[in-house]
C-alpha cells in the first residue's frame, strides 16, 4: 500500500508542472485580458496622438467651407472722406434770372454700399471644393502615418508570441531535466551512479531556470512596449491570441495611393480655378450716403443720396499667363503620377522579398519535424544508455540540448512565418 501511494505521489509530482501544457493552457496566459492582433491595431490607432489631428483638420475644413459660402451673402462697406481742392467747377458767365451756386472747396462724403454677387463664374463653389480637397489631403497624410503603426505592432506582438512559445518549451525542458535528476538521485542513493552526474544535471537545470528568467524579462519589456503603443497597462498575465494563418493577396491598397489621388484632385480643382478667375463677374449694388455736394450738381448744400444698379467686371490680365499656368498644373499632376508609380514599384519589390521569405520559412518548417523526430530518437537512446551506465550525463545533455534546439528552431520558424504573412498583408495594405 505504501509503495502504491509513493508511486502515485511520484506521478503527480512528475506531471503536475506540465499538466497545463497538456491541456493547452499556459501558466503565462491564464488571464481574461486576451488581446488579438486586430484589437491591438485598433487600440494603437486610437492611442496615437496623431489621431487627434483628424478632428482638427475636419474642424478647419468646416470653418473654411462655411467662410467660402458666406461670400454669397451681401457684402456691406462703409466709407467716408473729407477733401479740400484747389479749384471747383464754375460757370464763367451769368444767366439772367438763374442763380448758379458756387461750390465750396472743402467737400465731405460718407456713404455705405451693399454689394450682392449675382454671377461669380463658379469661383465660390471652387473655393469650397479646394478647401475640401486640401482637407482630404491632410486627412490622408494622417492616415498614412497611422497605418505605419501596424508594422510596429506586428514586430512587438509577434515578439511576445515567440517569447511565450520559448517559455513553454523551456518549461518542458526543465521538467525533463528534473525527472532525470530524480531518477539519478535514486541511483546515487543506491550507489549505482556517480554524484558528479547528478551535479551536472542540477547545473543544467539551473541554467535553464536562468534562461527562463531572461525570457520572462524580455517578455515584460515587449509587453511594456506594446502597452505604450496601445495605451494600456499590460502585465505578465496578459494573453495574446495567436492569429490564424492569413491568405495572401497581390492587390495593393495602401493609404498612400489615396493620398496621391487626392493630390491630383486638388490640382484639377486649381486648374478649374485658373479658368474661372478669368471669367466676368456680375453683382448688384446699392449705395447710400450723405455729403456736400450731393448728386444734385446745382446745389452746394449737404444732402442725402442713394444710387443702385448692376456692376459688371472682367479682368483679362490673367489670360496672358493662363496657358503657362495650365502647363504648370499639368507638370504637377505628372509629378504625382511618377511618385505613385515609384511607390507601387517599390511596394511590389518589397512584396516579392517578403513572399520569398515566406516560401523559405515554409520549406524550413517541412524539415523541422523530421529533424525533431531524429533528435528525439537520439535523445531517448542516450537516456536509456545513461540510465544503464553506458553513457555519461554530459553526453546525454548534449543530445538533449540538440533536441531542444531543434524544437526551438521550429517554434522560431512558426512564429516567423506567421509574422512574415502578416507583414506581407501590411505591406499590401490589407
Amino acid at each position: 500500500m505504501t509503495s502504491t501511494f509513493q508511486y502515485l505521489h511520484s506521478l503527480i509530482r512528475r506531471w503536475l508542472p506540465v499538466l497545463p501544457l497538456l491541456l493547452g493552457i499556459s501558466a503565462y496566459g491564464q488571464t481574461s485580458n486576451a488581446l488579438s492582433l486586430d484589437s491591438c491595431y485598433k487600440l494603437a490607432r486610437q492611442n496615437y496622438p496623431m489621431i487627434k489631428q483628424l478632428d482638427l483638420v475636419e474642424k478647419t475644413r468646416q470653418f473654411s467651407v462655411e467662410n467660402a459660402s458666406k461670400n454669397w451673402l451681401p457684402q456691406l462697406n462703409f466709407n467716408g472722406q473729407a477733401t479740400y481742392q484747389s479749384a471747383v467747377t464754375s460757370i464763367p458767365f451769368e444767366i439772367p434770372h438763374i442763380s448758379i451756386p458756387t461750390y465750396s472747396r472743402d467737400q465731405y462724403k460718407i456713404y455705405g454700399e451693399i454689394d450682392q454677387t449675382i454671377y461669380d463664374a463658379g469661383s465660390i463653389q471652387n473655393q469650397k471644393m479646394a478647401q475640401n480637397a486640401d482637407a482630404a489631403i491632410q486627412k490622408q497624410s494622417v492616415e498614412v502615418s497611422l497605418y505605419a503603426l501596424k508594422d510596429r505592432v506586428n514586430q512587438v506582438f509577434f515578439g511576445v508570441l515567440l517569447l511565450d512559445e520559448q517559455l513553454k518549451q523551456n518549461e518542458i525542458l526543465q521538467h525533463t531535466i528534473q525527472n532525470n535528476t530524480d531518477k539519478l538521485q535514486a541511483q546515487v542513493t543506491n550507489g549505482a551512479a556517480l554524484k558528479s552526474g547528478l551535479s551536472e544535471l542540477r547545473a543544467e537545470l539551473l541554467e535553464q531556470q536562468q534562461n527562463q528568467v531572461s525570457i520572462e524579462a524580455s517578455k515584460r519589456a515587449y509587453l511594456n512596449m506594446l502597452g505604450l503603443l496601445i495605451g494600456r497597462n499590460l502585465d505578465a498575465g496578459t494573453q495574446l491570441v495567436k492569429p490564424e494563418t492569413t491568405a495572401l493577396t497581390n492587390t495593393i491598397t495602401r493609404p498612400e495611393l489615396n493620398l496621391y489621388d487626392n493630390q491630383k484632385i486638388s490640382y484639377n480643382i486649381q486648374d478649374r480655378i485658373l479658368n474661372d478667375n478669368n471669367l466676368p463677374k456680375v453683382s448688384a449694388f446699392f449705395q447710400g450716403g450723405y455729403g456736400r455736394p450731393g448728386l444734385n450738381l446745382l446745389s452746394n448744400d449737404f444732402s442725402f443720396y442713394y444710387i443702385g444698379g448692376v456692376r459688371f467686371s472682367w479682368s483679362i490680365g490673367g489670360l496672358y499667363a493662363l496657358k503657362n499656368n495650365h502647363e504648370l498644373m499639368n507638370i504637377s499632376r505628372q509629378g504625382i503620377d511618377l511618385q505613385k508609380q515609384t511607390f507601387l514599384l517599390n511596394t511590389k519589390i518589397q512584396l516579392q522579398q517578403e513572399n520569398g521569405e515566406i516560401t523559405k520559412l515554409q520549406e524550413m518548417l517541412k524539415k523541422d519535424d523530421d529533424i525533431i523526430n531524429n533528435r528525439t530518437e537520439v535523445t531517448e537512446d542516450s537516456k536509456q544508455r545513461m540510465e544503464n551506465g553506458m553513457l555519461t550525463v554530459h553526453d546525454y545533455l548534449s543530445e538533449l540540448d540538440a533536441e531542444n534546439q531543434a524544437r526551438q528552431n521550429k517554434i522560431l520558424h512558426q512564429v516567423q512565418l506567421l509574422q512574415a504573412q502578416y507583414n506581407y498583408q501590411t505591406t499590401s495594405g490589407k
